[in-house]
């Protein structure tokens, strides 16, 4: 009989969207939360399992480590930011249930192994990179020896197993919907931009893209691209229709969703015949012929990481993509009439004032549906951490006391982390207090009672959030900004 097990993406800061579903772990300026995707897969694979999505199921940590009491073996998802909170929580489950064997997963674990063994003797093992296949084989008895990718304390040492091989067949794992059906309630997740209820799942893993800041390529998915096959996206995708009523639109995870234009094509054609709405992300190399298949196909809106309005910053992070692509695709997507929300991040290497500056101007010139405006964080294992490292800008800190972005990188005698969080919130004043962009967002509350609602509610998020940015910005303005300011 395989190990009770409970897979959990824990409470953290209020409001904290933690790893197991979200590339960037944060506390967002709008209430949001991503599907706990990488949790699913293992649980699907064992019947008494449950996956805890705590977070936007408004689950507390006495409340959490009170139901891991009825459990055998808890695999926890953890990111850097939450990693402290993380491991006070599976000390607390560890007291209150001694027999509990704890599994950390997750980019920390594979960044920093003996680190994390080290942080509290609660944890048990980890595993690192890719773990489906490795927690349910454990939970079904194969020892920690024969486990591809762990680490744990053997004799007063840290033992680490060599990785496997990536899943290469992802069609034999089994569906996340299903476990969200059996643990999760998915009208609890929400998204600003996306329809409300929505689903996500993955298509592939890996990217191959080689971005230097972006975090699952580099510590735990991997850039080569696995693909699901096109009849196993639209069983899954039929069956999410036939058994979530209510349901408003499918978003398709993938790092890269359309990275190849004939697989992007031959789903399509098959989506079609489903007759639904979804969105995904897209990269600016997409070409018309592509968007316009996917327009016809049901797609609403493509999330796009535009990054940059400079051109050598694009460089400088191996973007692999040109200001020239990123006009070409987005007029196209204009003329289909497919949306877009584009992320843009302030403090990538070779970050100036008149860099951002171009950045805002760009994105007021693509005029697109809304943006997200991110600090660029460094995590460990990324390239951008090496960079950021080998020339001494790391600084400590990724989160603020509620979890919301700190700067970990800065660029002395250009931009400090006040200056970096100011031009974050003047990126978003200037782009949307334009009457155009503003009256896209009044037009959906005049129109919908539902928006309505939902808009009143991510406003008041966003204005608190906004008067503590600028609070701690009057609190910590450095030196070379307030001397141009003088200057000026």
């Amino acid at each position: 009989m395989p190990m009770r097990t409970l897979f959990l993406n824990p409470p953290s800061f209020e409001g904290f969207d933690g790893g197991a579903g979200s590339r960037w772990p944060a506390a967002r300026e709008i209430e949001s939360y991503w599907y706990p995707v990488w949790l699913c897969y293992p649980a699907g694979m064992l019947e008494d399992s449950r996956v805890l999505d705590a977070p936007p199921h408004g689950v507390s940590i006495e409340q959490t480590v009170a139901i891991a009491k009825d459990y055998e073996l808890l695999v926890l998802f953890t990111s850097s930011p939450g990693f402290h909170v993380d491991v006070k929580i599976a000390e607390m489950m560890k007291d209150s249930n001694p027999k509990l064997q704890v599994a950390f997963v997750g980019p920390p674990v594979t960044i920093e192994p003996d680190k994390v063994l080290g942080a509290s003797k609660a944890i048990d093992f980890i595993i690192r990179r890719e773990f489906d296949y490795q927690i349910a084989n454990y939970a079904k008895g194969t020892p920690l020896s024969e486990l591809p990718g762990a680490s744990f304390r053997k004799n007063g040492t840290n033992v680490h197993n060599p990785e496997g091989a990536y899943i290469e067949n992802l069609d034999e794992l089994p569906w996340v919907s299903k476990v969200y059906k059996r643990d999760l309630d998915f009208r609890r997740y929400n998204v600003p931009f996306l329809l409300h209820p929505f689903i996500s799942l993955y298509t592939a893993r890996g990217c191959p893209a080689m971005c230097t800041f972006c975090l699952w390529p580099q510590t735990h998915s991997g850039h080569r691209w696995r693909l699901r096959s096109t009849q196993d996206i639209f069983n899954e995708c039929r069956y999410l229709l036939e058994n979530f009523p209510g349901l408003k639109e499918v978003f398709f995870d993938d790092d890269t969703f359309n990275y190849r234009k004939a697989r992007t094509l031959e789903l399509c054609a098959e989506l079609t015949k489903l007759n639904f709405t979804w969105s995904c992300t897209s990269r600016v190399t997409t070409d018309y012929e592509t968007l316009k298949a996917m327009k016809d196909a049901g797609c609403r809106l493509l999330i796009v990481g535009y990054e940059s309005g400079d051109e050598q910053i694009l460089r400088n992070i191996k973007k692999g993509a040109t200001i020239d692509m990123a006009k070409r695709f987005t007029a196209n997507c204009h003329k289909l009439g497919l949306l877009i929300h584009g992320d843009f991040i302030v403090g990538l290497p070779g970050e100036t004032r008149d860099t951002l500056r171009n950045t805002i101007d760009f994105a007021k010139r693509l005029d697109i549906e809304t943006i997200q405006v991110s600090i660029a964080h460094a995590f460990p294992g990324t390239e951008f951490y090496d960079y950021a490292k080998k020339n001494n800008l790391v600084t400590i800190g990724m989160a603020d006391e509620e979890g919301h972005q700190l700067p970990n990188v800065i660029y002395p005698g250009i931009l400090d982390r006040a200056e970096m969080i100011e031009w974050v919130e003047r990126f978003y004043g200037e782009y949307y207090f334009r009457p155009k962009a503003a009256w896209r967002i009044v037009r959906k509350a005049v129109f919908n009672n539902q928006e309505r609602s939902r808009l009143y509610k991510e406003a008041r998020s966003y204005m608190s959030l906004r008067a503590k940015r600028k609070k701690y910005v009057a609190e910590h303005k450095g030196g070379i900004l307030n001397q141009a300011e003088e200057r000026a």
